[in-house]
């Protein structure tokens, strides 16, 4: 999992990626592909 200060770039980079919430930080998460995963912060 990729730690990056923003999101934005990384949600672009596979048409799957989802932004979510959880426990106050901010994720990428992607079913199809999980190697995009990422966290913010």
């Amino acid at each position: 999992m990729k730690v990056a200060n923003s999101l934005k770039a990384l949600k672009k980079r596979d048409a799957a990626c989802k932004v979510v919430r959880r426990k106050g930080r901010v994720y990428v998460i992607n079913k199809v592909n999980p190697r995009y995963k990422a966290r913010q912060g």
